[in-house]
Protein backbone atom coordinates (compact mmCIF):
# COMPACT_ATOMS: atom_id res chain seq x y z
CA UNK A 1 0.00 0.00 0.00
CA UNK A 2 1.17 3.14 -1.05
CA UNK A 3 0.93 5.32 2.09
CA UNK A 4 1.57 8.77 2.82
CA UNK A 5 1.13 12.01 5.37
CA UNK A 6 -0.42 14.15 3.02
CA UNK A 7 -1.11 14.52 -0.50
CA UNK A 8 -1.77 17.03 -2.68
CA UNK A 9 -3.49 17.61 -5.77
CA UNK A 10 -2.11 20.15 -8.46
CA UNK A 11 1.04 21.67 -8.65
CA UNK A 12 0.71 25.07 -8.92
CA UNK A 13 2.02 27.87 -6.34
CA UNK A 14 -0.01 27.02 -3.86
CA UNK A 15 0.41 23.17 -3.82
CA UNK A 16 3.80 23.43 -4.41
CA UNK A 17 4.43 25.31 -1.26
CA UNK A 18 1.95 23.63 0.89
CA UNK A 19 4.10 19.93 0.10
CA UNK A 20 7.80 21.40 0.86
CA UNK A 21 6.46 23.46 4.04
CA UNK A 22 5.13 20.02 4.89
CA UNK A 23 8.60 18.21 3.57
CA UNK A 24 10.16 20.80 5.42
CA UNK A 25 8.49 19.53 8.09
CA UNK A 26 9.64 15.75 8.51
CA UNK A 27 6.22 14.87 6.25
CA UNK A 28 5.70 11.92 3.44
CA UNK A 29 4.41 14.30 0.65
CA UNK A 30 2.86 12.73 -2.76
CA UNK A 31 2.30 15.64 -5.30
CA UNK A 32 -0.18 14.46 -8.14
CA UNK A 33 0.38 16.74 -10.99
CA UNK A 34 -1.66 16.06 -14.43
CA UNK A 35 0.25 18.05 -16.43
CA UNK A 36 4.06 17.21 -17.46
CA UNK A 37 5.39 19.55 -15.73
CA UNK A 38 5.08 21.67 -12.27
CA UNK A 39 3.46 24.87 -11.74
CA UNK A 40 -0.30 25.14 -13.01
CA UNK A 41 -0.34 28.25 -15.26
CA UNK A 42 3.45 29.84 -13.78
CA UNK A 43 4.78 28.25 -16.46
CA UNK A 44 6.31 29.15 -20.03
CA UNK A 45 6.12 28.37 -23.83
CA UNK A 46 8.54 28.57 -26.28
CA UNK A 47 7.09 30.21 -29.85
CA UNK A 48 10.19 30.57 -32.34
CA UNK A 49 12.59 32.17 -30.68
CA UNK A 50 10.70 33.36 -27.63
CA UNK A 51 9.93 32.02 -24.50
CA UNK A 52 6.73 33.43 -22.85
CA UNK A 53 5.79 33.62 -19.17
CA UNK A 54 1.92 32.58 -19.18
CA UNK A 55 0.87 34.14 -15.79
CA UNK A 56 2.89 36.60 -14.10
CA UNK A 57 2.47 40.04 -14.52
CA UNK A 58 4.44 40.88 -11.21
CA UNK A 59 5.27 39.46 -7.93
CA UNK A 60 4.17 42.41 -5.84
CA UNK A 61 4.35 40.57 -2.40
CA UNK A 62 8.05 40.18 -2.34
CA UNK A 63 9.78 43.27 -2.20
CA UNK A 64 13.78 42.84 -0.96
CA UNK A 65 15.77 42.10 1.43
CA UNK A 66 15.51 45.35 3.30
CA UNK A 67 12.45 45.83 2.89
CA UNK A 68 10.64 42.25 2.20
CA UNK A 69 7.05 41.19 1.75
CA UNK A 70 5.20 38.15 3.25
CA UNK A 71 6.63 36.19 0.02
CA UNK A 72 9.89 37.17 0.44
CA UNK A 73 9.49 35.98 4.32
CA UNK A 74 8.34 33.05 3.03
CA UNK A 75 10.62 32.00 0.30
CA UNK A 76 13.75 32.83 3.17
CA UNK A 77 11.66 30.53 5.66
CA UNK A 78 11.66 27.59 2.92
CA UNK A 79 14.87 28.43 2.10
CA UNK A 80 14.88 28.58 -1.33
CA UNK A 81 15.61 32.85 -1.43
CA UNK A 82 18.89 32.58 -2.36
CA UNK A 83 18.02 30.10 -5.57
CA UNK A 84 15.50 32.93 -7.53
CA UNK A 85 17.22 36.16 -9.20
CA UNK A 86 14.17 38.80 -9.74
CA UNK A 87 14.79 42.36 -11.70
CA UNK A 88 12.50 45.39 -10.32
CA UNK A 89 9.94 46.92 -12.22
CA UNK A 90 10.69 50.97 -12.70
CA UNK A 91 7.33 52.29 -12.44
CA UNK A 92 4.19 51.28 -10.69
CA UNK A 93 1.85 51.87 -13.69
CA UNK A 94 0.27 54.12 -16.97
CA UNK A 95 -2.45 54.07 -17.35
CA UNK A 96 -4.40 55.54 -20.81
CA UNK A 97 -8.01 56.81 -20.67
CA UNK A 98 -8.95 56.99 -24.69
CA UNK A 99 -12.59 58.95 -23.81
CA UNK A 100 -9.89 61.78 -22.68
CA UNK A 101 -6.82 61.51 -24.19
CA UNK A 102 -5.41 61.50 -20.80
CA UNK A 103 -2.40 59.56 -19.66
CA UNK A 104 -0.69 58.67 -16.02
CA UNK A 105 2.56 57.52 -15.27
CA UNK A 106 2.91 56.66 -11.68
CA UNK A 107 5.74 55.55 -9.39
CA UNK A 108 6.76 53.59 -6.62
CA UNK A 109 7.35 54.79 -3.46
CA UNK A 110 4.67 56.04 -1.28
CA UNK A 111 6.13 59.80 -1.05
CA UNK A 112 6.71 60.12 -4.76
CA UNK A 113 3.43 58.61 -5.57
CA UNK A 114 1.69 61.43 -3.29
CA UNK A 115 3.64 64.39 -5.35
CA UNK A 116 3.47 62.94 -8.51
CA UNK A 117 -0.62 62.44 -8.15
CA UNK A 118 -0.72 66.11 -6.65
CA UNK A 119 0.72 67.32 -9.98
CA UNK A 120 -1.85 65.54 -11.93
CA UNK A 121 -4.48 66.69 -9.47
CA UNK A 122 -3.48 69.75 -7.37
CA UNK A 123 -5.01 69.46 -3.93
CA UNK A 124 -4.77 65.87 -3.88
CA UNK A 125 -1.94 65.47 -0.92
CA UNK A 126 -3.99 65.35 2.09
CA UNK A 127 -6.45 62.78 1.00
CA UNK A 128 -3.56 60.50 -0.51
CA UNK A 129 -1.28 60.89 3.34
CA UNK A 130 -4.60 59.76 4.96
CA UNK A 131 -5.06 57.14 2.39
CA UNK A 132 -2.02 55.37 3.05
CA UNK A 133 -2.16 55.88 6.06
CA UNK A 134 -5.30 53.93 6.50
CA UNK A 135 -3.92 51.11 3.76
CA UNK A 136 -0.75 50.55 5.69
CA UNK A 137 -2.70 49.91 8.57
CA UNK A 138 -5.30 47.63 6.54
CA UNK A 139 -2.10 45.69 5.70
CA UNK A 140 -0.82 45.23 8.97
CA UNK A 141 -4.00 44.06 10.25
CA UNK A 142 -4.60 41.75 7.00
CA UNK A 143 -1.08 40.22 8.19
CA UNK A 144 -1.99 40.03 11.63
CA UNK A 145 -5.25 37.87 10.23
CA UNK A 146 -2.93 35.88 8.49
CA UNK A 147 -0.92 34.57 11.02
CA UNK A 148 -3.64 34.95 14.21
CA UNK A 149 -6.73 32.33 13.10
CA UNK A 150 -8.31 33.16 16.49
CA UNK A 151 -7.95 37.00 16.13
CA UNK A 152 -10.96 38.68 17.98
CA UNK A 153 -12.83 41.93 16.75
CA UNK A 154 -11.53 42.70 19.97
CA UNK A 155 -8.03 42.54 19.44
CA UNK A 156 -8.61 43.99 16.04
CA UNK A 157 -10.47 47.03 17.63
CA UNK A 158 -7.74 47.96 19.75
CA UNK A 159 -4.92 47.12 17.80
CA UNK A 160 -6.19 48.32 14.58
CA UNK A 161 -9.47 50.64 14.97
CA UNK A 162 -9.52 52.73 11.93
CA UNK A 163 -8.95 49.06 9.58
CA UNK A 164 -11.96 48.09 11.62
CA UNK A 165 -14.22 51.14 10.44
CA UNK A 166 -13.45 50.60 7.25
CA UNK A 167 -13.98 46.56 6.83
CA UNK A 168 -17.21 46.83 5.61
CA UNK A 169 -17.52 49.63 3.17
CA UNK A 170 -16.02 49.51 -0.73
CA UNK A 171 -13.12 51.35 -2.19
CA UNK A 172 -15.17 53.92 -3.36
CA UNK A 173 -17.13 54.90 0.17
CA UNK A 174 -14.19 55.21 1.54
CA UNK A 175 -12.50 57.71 -0.85
CA UNK A 176 -15.54 59.45 -1.14
CA UNK A 177 -15.16 60.01 3.03
CA UNK A 178 -11.56 60.70 2.99
CA UNK A 179 -12.56 63.47 0.12
CA UNK A 180 -10.56 62.28 -2.48
CA UNK A 181 -10.74 64.29 -5.71
CA UNK A 182 -12.42 61.69 -7.98
CA UNK A 183 -9.93 62.12 -10.69
CA UNK A 184 -7.24 60.92 -8.19
CA UNK A 185 -9.63 58.10 -7.35
CA UNK A 186 -9.63 57.21 -11.19
CA UNK A 187 -5.74 57.33 -11.17
CA UNK A 188 -5.27 55.84 -8.13
CA UNK A 189 -7.87 52.85 -8.60
CA UNK A 190 -6.88 51.85 -12.41
CA UNK A 191 -5.25 48.82 -11.41
CA UNK A 192 -8.60 47.48 -10.37
CA UNK A 193 -8.99 44.74 -12.89
CA UNK A 194 -6.26 42.94 -11.24
CA UNK A 195 -9.06 42.69 -8.45
CA UNK A 196 -11.74 42.02 -10.98
CA UNK A 197 -14.28 43.91 -9.31
CA UNK A 198 -15.27 47.80 -9.69
CA UNK A 199 -14.77 50.06 -7.06
CA UNK A 200 -18.28 50.64 -6.05
CA UNK A 201 -18.27 46.93 -4.72
CA UNK A 202 -14.84 45.54 -4.01
CA UNK A 203 -13.80 45.84 -0.58
CA UNK A 204 -11.60 48.49 0.47
CA UNK A 205 -9.47 46.83 2.84
CA UNK A 206 -8.59 44.39 0.37
CA UNK A 207 -7.89 46.84 -2.46
CA UNK A 208 -6.14 49.05 0.48
CA UNK A 209 -3.72 46.20 1.36
CA UNK A 210 -2.56 45.20 -1.80
CA UNK A 211 -2.21 48.64 -3.08
CA UNK A 212 0.26 49.70 0.11
CA UNK A 213 2.04 46.38 -0.16
CA UNK A 214 2.47 47.16 -3.74
CA UNK A 215 3.65 51.23 -4.00
CA UNK A 216 5.27 50.92 -0.59
CA UNK A 217 7.10 47.76 -1.44
CA UNK A 218 7.64 47.53 -5.48
CA UNK A 219 7.31 44.84 -7.43
CA UNK A 220 9.68 42.40 -9.59
CA UNK A 221 8.97 39.66 -12.21
CA UNK A 222 11.69 37.00 -12.17
CA UNK A 223 15.06 37.16 -14.29
CA UNK A 224 13.81 33.86 -16.56
CA UNK A 225 10.15 33.01 -16.03
CA UNK A 226 7.86 31.85 -13.02
CA UNK A 227 8.09 28.80 -14.23
CA UNK A 228 11.37 29.10 -12.57
CA UNK A 229 10.26 29.13 -9.34
CA UNK A 230 8.00 26.52 -10.11
CA UNK A 231 10.89 24.02 -11.49
CA UNK A 232 12.70 25.41 -7.75
CA UNK A 233 10.18 24.21 -5.71
CA UNK A 234 9.79 21.42 -7.22
CA UNK A 235 13.36 20.31 -6.73
CA UNK A 236 13.43 21.63 -2.80
CA UNK A 237 10.56 18.96 -2.38
CA UNK A 238 12.47 16.28 -3.95
CA UNK A 239 15.39 16.83 -2.48
CA UNK A 240 13.66 16.44 0.99
CA UNK A 241 12.34 12.96 -0.43
CA UNK A 242 8.80 14.37 -1.42
CA UNK A 243 7.50 12.92 -4.22
CA UNK A 244 5.84 14.42 -7.50
CA UNK A 245 4.11 12.41 -10.05
CA UNK A 246 3.32 14.16 -13.18
CA UNK A 247 0.11 12.98 -15.77
CA UNK A 248 -1.12 11.69 -12.86
CA UNK A 249 -4.81 13.40 -12.76
CA UNK A 250 -6.99 12.06 -10.52
CA UNK A 251 -10.16 10.91 -11.00
CA UNK A 252 -11.60 10.37 -7.14
CA UNK A 253 -10.81 11.08 -3.67
CA UNK A 254 -11.54 8.07 -1.65
CA UNK A 255 -13.62 7.95 1.90
CA UNK A 256 -13.71 5.63 4.54
CA UNK A 257 -16.43 5.77 7.26
CA UNK A 258 -16.64 9.58 6.03
CA UNK A 259 -13.08 10.15 6.31
CA UNK A 260 -10.87 11.10 3.41
CA UNK A 261 -8.52 7.90 2.98
CA UNK A 262 -6.59 8.78 -0.25
CA UNK A 263 -6.80 9.38 -4.43
CA UNK A 264 -7.69 7.31 -6.86
CA UNK A 265 -6.52 7.85 -10.60
CA UNK A 266 -7.37 8.07 -13.59
CA UNK A 267 -5.21 5.37 -14.68
CA UNK A 268 -6.20 3.62 -11.55
CA UNK A 269 -3.85 3.48 -9.22
CA UNK A 270 -4.57 3.94 -5.82
CA UNK A 271 -2.71 6.27 -2.85
CA UNK A 272 -3.29 6.56 0.81
CA UNK A 273 -2.68 9.24 3.02
CA UNK A 274 -4.83 10.95 6.18
CA UNK A 275 -4.51 14.50 4.71
CA UNK A 276 -5.68 15.76 1.00
CA UNK A 277 -5.03 19.68 -0.34
CA UNK A 278 -6.39 20.59 -3.36
CA UNK A 279 -4.70 22.92 -5.53
CA UNK A 280 -7.94 23.24 -7.76
CA UNK A 281 -11.05 24.58 -7.37
CA UNK A 282 -14.35 23.50 -5.26
CA UNK A 283 -15.82 22.96 -8.38
CA UNK A 284 -13.73 20.52 -9.84
CA UNK A 285 -13.21 19.04 -6.39
CA UNK A 286 -16.82 19.00 -5.26
CA UNK A 287 -18.20 18.10 -8.67
CA UNK A 288 -16.22 15.46 -10.07
CA UNK A 289 -13.96 13.92 -7.61
CA UNK A 290 -16.15 13.18 -4.87
CA UNK A 291 -19.11 10.83 -4.46
CA UNK A 292 -22.76 12.16 -3.35
CA UNK A 293 -22.92 10.53 -0.18
CA UNK A 294 -19.66 11.93 0.87
CA UNK A 295 -20.47 15.31 0.28
CA UNK A 296 -21.65 17.95 2.74
CA UNK A 297 -24.94 19.68 1.82
CA UNK A 298 -23.03 23.04 3.19
CA UNK A 299 -19.98 22.32 1.23
CA UNK A 300 -21.99 22.27 -1.64
CA UNK A 301 -24.45 25.31 -1.02
CA UNK A 302 -21.54 27.60 -0.08
CA UNK A 303 -19.96 26.68 -3.48
CA UNK A 304 -22.60 27.51 -5.68
CA UNK A 305 -23.02 30.62 -3.53
CA UNK A 306 -19.66 32.05 -4.83
CA UNK A 307 -19.59 33.92 -7.90
CA UNK A 308 -16.87 32.80 -10.67
CA UNK A 309 -14.45 35.77 -11.41
CA UNK A 310 -13.59 37.21 -14.59
CA UNK A 311 -12.45 35.22 -17.44
CA UNK A 312 -9.04 35.64 -19.18
CA UNK A 313 -8.22 36.40 -22.92
CA UNK A 314 -4.42 36.74 -23.22
CA UNK A 315 -2.12 37.56 -26.48
CA UNK A 316 1.16 36.95 -26.46
CA UNK A 317 3.61 38.82 -28.74
CA UNK A 318 7.40 38.25 -29.40
CA UNK A 319 8.31 41.87 -31.00
CA UNK A 320 11.26 41.86 -33.79
CA UNK A 321 12.31 45.04 -32.51
CA UNK A 322 13.72 46.71 -28.91
CA UNK A 323 10.84 48.00 -26.81
CA UNK A 324 12.52 51.28 -26.64
CA UNK A 325 12.42 52.08 -30.71
CA UNK A 326 8.78 50.85 -30.84
CA UNK A 327 7.80 53.12 -28.29
CA UNK A 328 6.92 51.06 -25.36
CA UNK A 329 8.79 53.01 -22.42
CA UNK A 330 7.12 51.55 -19.71
CA UNK A 331 6.23 48.16 -17.96
CA UNK A 332 3.00 47.74 -17.51
CA UNK A 333 -0.04 49.76 -19.24
CA UNK A 334 -3.68 49.75 -18.56
CA UNK A 335 -5.59 50.38 -21.43
CA UNK A 336 -9.47 52.44 -20.47
CA UNK A 337 -12.08 53.98 -22.60
CA UNK A 338 -12.18 55.70 -19.65
CA UNK A 339 -10.70 56.21 -15.39
CA UNK A 340 -14.56 55.03 -14.56
CA UNK A 341 -13.73 51.50 -13.33
CA UNK A 342 -18.06 50.63 -12.61
CA UNK A 343 -18.15 52.02 -16.39
CA UNK A 344 -15.92 49.71 -17.83
CA UNK A 345 -16.77 46.58 -15.92
CA UNK A 346 -19.83 46.84 -17.73
CA UNK A 347 -17.57 46.99 -20.82
CA UNK A 348 -16.79 43.24 -19.62
CA UNK A 349 -20.01 41.77 -20.02
CA UNK A 350 -19.38 41.33 -23.60
CA UNK A 351 -16.90 40.30 -25.94
CA UNK A 352 -16.55 43.73 -27.99
CA UNK A 353 -14.53 44.85 -24.85
CA UNK A 354 -11.17 46.00 -25.79
CA UNK A 355 -9.73 47.10 -22.65
CA UNK A 356 -6.50 45.79 -22.19
CA UNK A 357 -3.56 45.13 -19.04
CA UNK A 358 -0.41 44.99 -21.03
CA UNK A 359 2.99 44.20 -20.04
CA UNK A 360 6.08 44.62 -21.66
CA UNK A 361 8.52 42.29 -19.94
CA UNK A 362 12.14 43.52 -21.37
CA UNK A 363 11.49 46.74 -19.78
CA UNK A 364 11.97 45.03 -16.49
CA UNK A 365 14.40 42.37 -17.84
CA UNK A 366 16.10 43.24 -20.76
CA UNK A 367 17.75 39.68 -21.33
CA UNK A 368 14.16 37.79 -21.90
CA UNK A 369 14.46 37.96 -25.13
CA UNK A 370 17.15 37.48 -28.02
CA UNK A 371 18.42 40.84 -28.91
CA UNK A 372 16.72 43.37 -30.71
CA UNK A 373 13.77 41.77 -29.81
CA UNK A 374 11.13 42.05 -26.88
CA UNK A 375 8.19 40.33 -25.48
CA UNK A 376 4.81 41.90 -25.02
CA UNK A 377 1.48 40.84 -23.37
CA UNK A 378 -1.75 41.88 -23.24
CA UNK A 379 -4.76 40.95 -21.54
CA UNK A 380 -8.47 41.22 -21.85
CA UNK A 381 -11.21 40.25 -19.29
CA UNK A 382 -14.38 38.68 -19.41
CA UNK A 383 -17.40 38.80 -17.45
CA UNK A 384 -19.88 35.09 -16.89
CA UNK A 385 -20.19 33.22 -19.81
CA UNK A 386 -20.22 35.49 -22.45
CA UNK A 387 -17.34 34.16 -24.34
CA UNK A 388 -19.11 30.70 -23.96
CA UNK A 389 -22.35 32.25 -25.22
CA UNK A 390 -20.57 33.64 -28.43
CA UNK A 391 -18.21 30.59 -29.53
CA UNK A 392 -18.33 27.18 -30.84
CA UNK A 393 -16.29 24.30 -32.58
CA UNK A 394 -16.93 26.28 -36.42
CA UNK A 395 -15.82 29.44 -35.32
CA UNK A 396 -13.53 29.77 -31.93
CA UNK A 397 -10.35 29.96 -34.55
CA UNK A 398 -11.30 33.16 -36.31
CA UNK A 399 -13.36 34.47 -33.18
CA UNK A 400 -10.29 34.18 -30.92
CA UNK A 401 -8.23 36.49 -33.89
CA UNK A 402 -11.02 38.84 -34.20
CA UNK A 403 -10.76 39.26 -30.39
CA UNK A 404 -7.26 39.50 -30.56
CA UNK A 405 -7.29 42.34 -33.65
CA UNK A 406 -9.43 44.24 -31.48
CA UNK A 407 -7.49 44.61 -28.44
CA UNK A 408 -3.96 45.22 -30.32
CA UNK A 409 -5.80 47.95 -32.45
CA UNK A 410 -7.13 49.51 -29.38
CA UNK A 411 -4.04 49.34 -27.76
CA UNK A 412 -2.10 51.31 -30.96
CA UNK A 413 -5.36 54.26 -31.09
CA UNK A 414 -5.19 54.55 -27.43
CA UNK A 415 -1.32 54.96 -27.20
CA UNK A 416 -0.50 55.74 -30.65
CA UNK A 417 2.55 53.22 -30.44
CA UNK A 418 2.21 50.68 -33.04
CA UNK A 419 3.10 47.48 -32.95
CA UNK A 420 1.36 45.23 -35.69
CA UNK A 421 4.06 45.52 -38.33
CA UNK A 422 6.78 44.04 -35.57
CA UNK A 423 4.95 40.97 -34.68
CA UNK A 424 6.73 37.79 -35.54
CA UNK A 425 5.07 35.55 -33.09
CA UNK A 426 1.60 35.62 -31.69
CA UNK A 427 -0.11 33.34 -29.42
CA UNK A 428 -3.44 33.48 -27.87
CA UNK A 429 -5.04 32.07 -24.73
CA UNK A 430 -8.94 32.43 -24.53
CA UNK A 431 -10.95 31.06 -21.55
CA UNK A 432 -11.02 27.73 -23.32
CA UNK A 433 -7.26 27.21 -23.56
CA UNK A 434 -6.96 28.01 -19.79
CA UNK A 435 -9.94 26.05 -18.69
CA UNK A 436 -8.29 22.69 -20.55
CA UNK A 437 -5.10 23.81 -18.93
CA UNK A 438 -5.76 24.97 -15.62
CA UNK A 439 -8.98 23.00 -15.28
CA UNK A 440 -10.26 26.72 -14.25
CA UNK A 441 -14.30 26.27 -14.46
CA UNK A 442 -15.15 28.52 -17.61
CA UNK A 443 -11.45 29.70 -17.70
CA UNK A 444 -11.56 31.97 -14.42
CA UNK A 445 -8.29 32.68 -13.75
CA UNK A 446 -9.36 34.93 -10.87
CA UNK A 447 -11.22 32.32 -8.57
CA UNK A 448 -14.22 33.32 -7.38
CA UNK A 449 -15.10 36.88 -6.92
CA UNK A 450 -13.99 39.22 -4.17
CA UNK A 451 -17.80 41.05 -3.75
CA UNK A 452 -19.89 42.29 -0.98
CA UNK A 453 -19.40 40.15 2.25
CA UNK A 454 -17.55 37.44 0.16
CA UNK A 455 -14.21 39.22 0.75
CA UNK A 456 -10.87 38.71 1.54
CA UNK A 457 -11.37 39.42 5.18
CA UNK A 458 -14.52 37.58 5.88
CA UNK A 459 -12.70 34.28 4.05
CA UNK A 460 -9.33 34.33 6.44
CA UNK A 461 -11.98 34.55 9.32
CA UNK A 462 -14.48 31.78 7.88
CA UNK A 463 -11.95 29.70 6.70
CA UNK A 464 -11.79 27.46 9.82
CA UNK A 465 -15.80 27.00 9.46
CA UNK A 466 -15.76 26.13 5.93
CA UNK A 467 -14.03 22.88 6.64
CA UNK A 468 -17.12 21.07 5.83
CA UNK A 469 -14.86 17.67 5.14
CA UNK A 470 -12.41 16.94 7.92
CA UNK A 471 -8.92 17.21 6.69
CA UNK A 472 -9.44 18.05 3.68
CA UNK A 473 -7.69 21.71 2.50
CA UNK A 474 -8.09 24.11 -0.50
CA UNK A 475 -5.37 26.32 -1.54
CA UNK A 476 -4.32 28.41 -4.78
CA UNK A 477 -6.38 30.70 -6.42
CA UNK A 478 -9.45 29.41 -4.92
CA UNK A 479 -8.72 29.93 -1.41
CA UNK A 480 -8.62 31.74 1.24
CA UNK A 481 -6.05 34.42 -0.09
CA UNK A 482 -8.39 35.00 -3.30
CA UNK A 483 -6.19 34.85 -6.98
CA UNK A 484 -3.02 36.21 -7.54
CA UNK A 485 1.01 34.35 -7.69
CA UNK A 486 2.07 35.92 -4.31
CA UNK A 487 -1.31 35.38 -2.78
CA UNK A 488 -1.35 31.76 -4.10
CA UNK A 489 1.94 30.95 -2.73
CA UNK A 490 0.55 32.41 0.84
CA UNK A 491 -2.38 29.97 0.48
CA UNK A 492 -0.45 27.09 0.29
CA UNK A 493 1.79 27.81 3.27
CA UNK A 494 -1.63 28.35 5.32
CA UNK A 495 -3.35 25.13 4.16
CA UNK A 496 0.50 22.87 5.14
CA UNK A 497 0.18 24.77 8.46
CA UNK A 498 -3.26 24.39 9.15
CA UNK A 499 -2.37 20.36 8.63
CA UNK A 500 0.55 20.62 10.77
CA UNK A 501 -1.60 22.30 13.53
CA UNK A 502 -4.12 19.40 13.29
CA UNK A 503 -1.29 16.65 13.10
CA UNK A 504 0.29 18.07 15.99
CA UNK A 505 -2.94 18.02 18.10
CA UNK A 506 -3.53 14.65 16.81
CA UNK A 507 -0.04 13.50 18.88
CA UNK A 508 -1.19 14.99 21.43
CA UNK A 509 -4.18 13.48 22.05
CA UNK A 510 -2.64 10.58 21.92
Amino acid sequence: MKRYDTIIIGSGNGGLVSALRLANNGKKVLVLEKNNTPGGLSTSFLRGRFEFDVSMNSLHEYGTKENPGSVYKLFEDLNIIDKIKFAEIKDAYHVFSSDSQKDFVMPFGIDNYILKMNEYVPNSKKSLEEFFALAQECYEAIVYLESNEEASAEVLGELYPNFMRAVTFSVSKVLNNLNMPFKAQEILTANWTYFGSPTNTLSFVHFAAMFYSYIAKGAQIPRKTSYEISLILADAIEKKKGEIKYLAEVDKILFENSQVLGVKLMSGEEYYADYIICDISPNAVYGKMISPENLPENAIKLTNSRVLGARAFSIYLGLNQEASKIGLKDFSYFIYHSLNSNKEYERMNNLENDNSMAIVVNNANPSCSPKGTCIMQLTTLFNGDCFDKSVSLENYFALKEQIAENIIANFEKTTGIFLREYIEEIAIATPVTYARYGGYPGGSIYGYKATGMDNLVPRIKSSLNENYIPNLEFCGGFGDFLSGCGATYLSGNRAALKILEHMEKEINNE
